[in-house]
């Protein structure tokens, strides 16, 4: 019998499968997200609990580049409290409040020129939804990162019932499966060692990996963050100030709400 950790990797193998098989999709999404860039704009990136993970695997962090406007709300994301103030409960509570995306993005000037990447595991909760829905709205196209059999297992928060894929334009699959976790230990109930994440990461990396390729063919190759051991300490520094600056002033955009365009 293989040991836990060993049935863990193996569902992650799998989970690695399904994202490769998906490489066409990926390479719609990158398309999309290349040509928001290259007109000056921004993907938005938004995600409320653990999917916070992988928004912020997408922008910023070392092999990363800007053009991402990384939405990350702390009252939906803020965990490592737990209970009491700031705690995990009003997070869970907060997720489900319709209306709030829909304040969030009033912070930012959108534009259809935008592309947004919007996640959720089971695809299911209010706010990433309505997220999802306002991007649409706003005539922008939505790429939605969903566990597609996990959210095709679960039910909607809304009142009609719809989730993340009634309101994206393209569907990547993170691989997990219903539940996310994958691994039964005996005397515990249900199961433990969630895939989303795994599969998740190697879907933004991938999807990374595509947009910069296209970035590059285009004339314009991203400042990629890299590490002092990989460029040298004074080539490291003067990549992460620049594509700081680069994002300040994509953001500056953002921020021109009612401005004229």
């Amino acid at each position: 019998m293989p040991s836990p950790a060993e049935t863990f990797l193996d569902a992650a193998t799998g989970a690695l499968d399904r994202v490769r098989s998906q490489l066409p999709a990926i390479a719609t999404a990158a398309d999309w997200c290349a040509e928001t860039i290259l007109t000056g704009r921004m993907v938005h990136l938004f995600g409320s609990g653990h999917s916070r993970i992988l928004v912020e695997e997408m922008w910023p962090r070392y092999g990363s580049f800007p053009g991402f406007n990384p939405i990350v709300e702390l009252s939906l994301t803020f965990h490592n409290l737990v209970v009491g103030a700031n705690g995990q409960r009003q997070a869970m509570f907060l997720e489900n409040v319709p209306g709030l995306a829909a304040r969030i993005l009033r912070n930012f000037a959108l534009d259809e020129r935008d592309t947004a990447l919007v996640i959720s595991s089971s695809g299911t909760n209010v706010v990433p939804v309505e997220m999802a829905e306002q991007f649409q709205a706003a005539g922008i196209r939505v790429i939605g990162l969903v566990s597609a059999d996990h959210a095709e297992a679960s039910i909607s928060k809304r009142a009609d019932g719809k989730k993340l894929t009634d309101f994206s334009d393209l569907v990547l699959d993170t691989g997990a499966p219903a539940g996310d976790a994958c691994v039964e230990i005996p005397g515990v109930t249900g199961k433990v060692s969630p895939l989303s994440t795994v599969g998740g990461c190697a879907v933004i990396n991938s999807l990374k990996a595509e947009i910069a390729q296209r970035l590059s063919d285009a004339g314009h190759p991203p400042l990629a963050l890299a590490a002092a051991n990989q460029v040298g300490a004074e080539k490291a520094t003067e990549i992460f100030e620049a594509a700081y600056d680069e994002h300040a002033h994509r953001m500056a955009k953002l921020f021109q709400c009612g401005a004229d365009l």
